[in-house]
């Protein structure tokens, strides 16, 4: 192997580079799609009232400096067509240092979103793709063999990302070390997919093994992932699979997919070298990545001791660039599952007998004979966060009583984040939500009643309200 670059890492570093830009695509179509009612300068949380309070030190973002919805949309715009560019190709198409301002690009873009996007862009998957970015600017294109240097920051990546999981785990709930979380998890994640309800129902013998699975998979696996190849390769196949895993059995918006790209840069070297070697990098190519590759281990310190202590964090970063993070997932499991039903009535005055329809959500369970949809890699926010909002009420403070005003006005930007609008003609006089315990049904339930969920009422989150109550507290 070369000391710098290395031939044989050409397919790791394609398959890589090419997922993480649809990933990127992804991201930004969901911002795009998004934005209006969750960030935009009538939104929820609004950029323009988050950046007259923050400084561009705390959060660097081109929106400090001027914000309007036309804007945004075009920044995301562009952002989605310069990924799929580079999806494409267009990258491997340029000259080396082309290549790299593409990527960095993208990277700034998406960045200048995140840190304007408050607890709507507050997940690990979202510092994921910004440090999994960076990278791929020093791996360079077509034109040179890859950087060995930076493929194994890959594999420290990636090493990050799941022995903080295991970790964060064994130090959590102690259902992971009894091998029994997985009783529980399937039915509770934040959105289940189309197959939780039938992994939801497997032998408790096998949960106990799924659990025991991902504890080799997240804390001994990616240890081999520092040993030479085809060691290392074998141990990044591994993880691919236990991350397919995941993806089977819920919706983690990119965080698996992210995974798997990173993964892919240290696999694929199983599958052999290009016909022909590579040419090697220029020499202001090599600086470069030696002095990113520099400021990446000197950063790598308190996410490194991060995984040493015992109060070890969650998906946190560090610096406002998102460069070198820590992560980590589920180190608690919840044993119910609680949801938040919003429902409006056209009644003014409200009674026992009042008609009250339900907003049904893209992602999140609502209607028990609906079947959990697919959505990962595109990122359901609003479902999410709903899901955190039925946890605990002081997950919303800032943001629920916003929505259900933009309910009590018909906002057309807030009703294209839910599957439907039970009040096409006038809005809605009340708004009122409810908490329900939620759970799978058993096969014979299923079969007696075509419902996958069965639910039953625990408590008022919010009592009717009419919009004039509301008025001030936007």
């Amino acid at each position: 192997m070369a000391w710098f670059s290395d031939s044989g890492y050409w397919l790791g570093r394609l398959v890589f580079q090419r997922m993480l830009a649809v990933l990127y695509l992804v991201a930004f179509l969901a911002a795009v799609r998004q934005f209006r009612a969750l960030i935009g300068a009538r939104g929820m949380l609004p950029v323009p009232s988050f950046v007259a309070r923050v400084p561009f030190g705390a959060a660097p973002s081109v929106f400090q400096w001027h914000y309007s919805d036309r804007f945004f949309a075009i920044w995301s715009w562009g952002g989605a067509l310069l990924a799929a560019a580079v999806a494409a190709g267009a990258a491997d198409a340029v000259p080396l240092w082309a290549a790299m301002v593409m990527w960095a690009v993208l990277w700034a873009m998406y960045l200048s979103i995140v840190n304007v996007g408050q607890t709507w862009y507050s997940f690990g998957w979202e510092s994921l793709l910004l440090e999994a970015g960076v990278l791929a600017v020093f791996l360079g294109n077509a034109e040179t063999a890859p950087p060995v240097v930076v493929m194994w920051l890959l594999r420290w990546l990636l090493f990050r990302v799941e022995f903080g999981a295991g970790l964060i785990k064994m130090r959590g709930d102690t259902c992971w070390r009894d091998l029994t979380c997985l009783y529980y998890h399937h039915e509770t994640q934040p959105m289940p997919g189309p197959l939780s309800w039938f992994f939801h129902h497997l032998p408790k013998p096998l949960h106990r093994v799924e659990v025991a699975a991902n504890h080799g998979a997240q804390l001994v696996v990616p240890v081999v992932l520092f040993t030479p190849q085809p060691i290392a390769g074998w141990a990044a196949l591994v993880m691919v699979v236990t991350q397919l895993w995941l993806v089977l059995s819920g919706n983690f918006a990119w965080l698996n997919w992210v995974t798997i790209a990173i993964a892919m840069s240290a696999a694929a070297p199983l599958w052999g070298r290009p016909s022909s070697p590579l040419p090697a990098p220029p020499v202001w190519f090599e600086v470069l990545v030696l002095a990113a590759a520099a400021g990446v281990l000197v950063l790598s310190y308190r996410p490194a001791r991060n995984l040493l202590t015992r109060q070890q964090m969650m998906n946190t970063s560090y610096e406002s660039l998102h460069l070198v993070n820590s992560y980590g997932a589920f180190g608690t499991i919840t044993r119910v599952r609680r949801e938040i039903v919003v429902e409006g009535t056209a009644d003014a005055v409200t009674g026992p007998d009042t008609t009250w329809l339900a907003y049904e959500f893209h992602g999140k369970p609502g209607d028990v004979r609906r079947l959990p949809r697919q959505f990962a890699p595109y990122h359901l926010r609003l479902d999410w966060l709903m899901w955190f909002a039925a946890l605990s009420p002081g997950y919303a403070r800032a943001w629920f009583v916003p929505f259900v005003t933009r309910l009590l006005e018909n906002d057309r930007d807030t009703l294209r984040l839910l599957r439907g609008n039970p009040f096409p003609d006038l809005p809605p006089a009340r708004i009122r939500a409810r908490v329900f315990r939620y759970r799978f049904t058993t096969w014979r339930e299923l079969r007696e009643t075509g419902a996958w969920w069965h639910r039953t009422e625990e408590w008022e989150f919010m009592p009717p309200v009419a919009r004039s109550a509301l008025h001030g507290r936007r």
